[in-house]
């Protein structure tokens, strides 16, 4: 899962607010078992907007995909998430990037289908995880986060 913020809402930073998100997960059924380190890039695609604070972390889940989707969705709402204006800033941002090696597609497409070309999603998984393996294209973490295009600037 990829986590991001660029909007502290009422926490002292985002890095708080992140670090807060990370604490309502076991309510969820989300267990963290690995996590990156935050990094920083420029707000895509409006790079006038505050910069944002990235994550990834890997979790055992106790549910399918699509309730682990609602899951995320429930916790960005308890932290104050507003989904009327797309890419607009936010305080906190939650995807689902891969569940196990499933392939979905319909009302939830799994792998997310534009995480591989965003450093800020790749580098942090790389961090983590650098033998992870796309589950379409087969590329490892560490060659998709240097081929990636989108967030250049990010940098943990």
């Amino acid at each position: 899962m990829a986590l991001g913020s660029n909007l502290a809402g009422p926490y002292t930073s985002r890095e708080a607010l992140l670090e807060a998100a990370l604490v309502a997960f076991p309510a969820e059924g989300l267990q963290v078992t690995h996590r990156s380190g935050w990094w920083t890039s420029a707000a895509w695609p409006d790079a006038s907007a505050p910069p944002f604070l990235n994550g990834v972390v890997l979790v055992d889940a106790a549910h399918d995909a699509s309730a682990v989707l609602s899951a995320l969705h429930r916790i960005e709402a308890s932290f104050g998430r507003d989904r009327e204006v797309a890419n607009s800033p936010r305080t906190l941002d939650l995807d689902l990037i891969a569940y196990g090696r499933q392939v979905i597609s319909g009302g939830l497409t799994v792998p997310h289908p534009r995480a591989h070309e965003r450093l800020f999603v790749m580098g942090p998984l790389a961090e983590i995880a650098p033998g992870w393996r796309h589950p379409v294209s087969g590329e490892l973490a560490v060659r998709l986060a240097d081929a990636a295009k989108v967030g250049r600037d990010a940098r943990p």
